[in-house]
């Protein structure tokens, strides 16, 4: 009121005043929400710092987290930050323990009790390197034959291992299956692709005089046999058409 007594006109303040606490209001809205939502995924152990997670579809290493956001650095070093009010998923790749799934693919020809025989003893080396032993949790399970693809025969099977370690794991098991497939013999299959490199057919080619009248004696004969056949065609006059003529 004093102001408007002074001779001030209020109606551009207030209506300013008003936009800025509306917009305040919505900041505080979603930043009271990103609040909340972090301090359940904090407190239910959700996701850890290392963890390897999936968030909306994007996934990566988690590198940090707190109340109002989780940071995630993708394989290629691009680092997604996400408030926490915005997940929608959420999904830990090692909570705990990893699973590495095979999926080996061999022709149809090949036996495919002897295939899991190979990947079973393939498994029982791994647990005896040195090297792997301490990352794997449990013996290579195979799942069996698990589905008829169109030139193989997926047989699934899966490690079990310690968090993050699924990877390192899987690799070298994924040598080894080739290597000793490559030593036994078994077919694992791929697409093939045929290209040919054609080009269109060109005209006959006159190489010397001789060809040139070759040709040329060709046509003539071509020509004097379709005027041959032409006139042989042609309707005898009769009798009375001669008569009439005389």
């Amino acid at each position: 009121m004093v102001l408007k007594e002074a001779g001030f006109d209020i109606g551009p303040i207030l209506a300013g005043a008003g936009v800025v606490g509306l917009a305040v209001g919505f900041g505080a809205q979603n930043l009271v929400r990103d609040l909340v939502a972090g301090m359940f995924i904090l407190l239910e152990n959700q996701v850890r710092i290392n963890d390897v997670a999936i968030i909306n579809g994007t996934g990566g290493l988690v590198e940090q987290i707190n109340l109002r956001t989780i940071v995630l650095r993708g394989l290629d070093g691009t680092v997604h930050i996400f408030p926490n009010g915005a997940i929608n998923t959420l999904s830990n790749m090692t909570h705990e323990f990893s699973y590495y799934v095979f999926d080996v693919g061999v022709a149809y020809k090949e036996d495919t009790d002897r295939v899991v025989e190979v990947l079973r003893e393939l498994g029982e080396e791994m647990m005896q390197d040195e090297k792997y032993k301490p990352l794997i949790l449990a013996p290579l399970e195979i799942l069996g034959v698990d589905k008829f693809g169109d030139s193989a025969v997926i047989i699934k099977a899966r490690f079990k291992t310690l968090p993050v370690q699924q990877w390192t794991v899987g690799r070298e098991m994924n040598r080894r299956i080739k290597k000793r497939f490559d030593e036994l013999g078994i077919e694992m299959p791929f697409p093939h692709r045929s290209i040919y490199w054609g080009e269109a057919s060109k005209p006959f080619a006159i190489r010397s005089e001789q060809d040139r009248n070759e040709l040329k004696a060709l046509i003539r004969e071509v020509l004097a046999e379709q005027s041959w056949q032409a006139k042989s065609t042609q309707p005898t006059p009769s009798r009375t058409e001669n008569q009439e003529r005389k």
